[in-house]
């Protein structure tokens, strides 16, 4: 496997709260989980946020008021994918918590997650993308370590 090139601007922004998820988070291992979900070279910015950001990006562009885990803008897919990833740390923290799933890996599958949609990769069209996706997903995954996330 070849890994991509990419272009990574990593952000907090989440004031005091910021200290445990940049622990979980170092820019090394968002860089390998995001590299391995590559298909062509990237320019990435993740972004983490708390739940008053998230809740305002998921309303004013998916009309849904409410934080959700992930919000993928892509702006680009060739010749080189070009895309932010929203990520919502208090509800990454508590999806983590009640699924019983270790907080590094939720987060691994939620950048992998991001990074395939940023791609056009899609899950909510038809049962058959979202297992193609799901099972991309788990061998990304694996690549970097991580359990599978669909497995009992």
């Amino acid at each position: 496997m070849t890994l991509r090139n990419l272009q990574l601007s990593l952000q907090f922004a989440l004031g005091s709260d910021a200290t445990a998820h940049r622990a979980v988070l170092p820019r090394h291992w968002v860089a390998r989980c995001i590299r391995h979900a590559l298909e062509r070279d990237a320019e990435i910015t993740v972004r983490i946020v708390d739940a008053e950001e998230g809740r305002v990006l998921n309303r004013d562009y998916r009309n849904k008021d409410y934080a959700t885990n992930v919000l993928t803008f892509d702006y680009a897919h060739e010749p080189t994918v070009t895309a932010d990833l929203v990520l919502c740390a208090p509800v990454v923290e508590l999806e983590a918590r009640e699924q019983g799933k270790n907080l590094r890996a939720h987060y691994a599958h939620l950048l992998v997650h991001g990074a395939l949609h940023a791609q056009g990769w899609e899950h909510e069209t038809s049962a058959t993308e979202a297992q193609a996706m799901e099972a991309r997903e788990a061998e990304i995954l694996a690549a970097v370590g991580v359990d599978n996330p669909y497995a009992a």
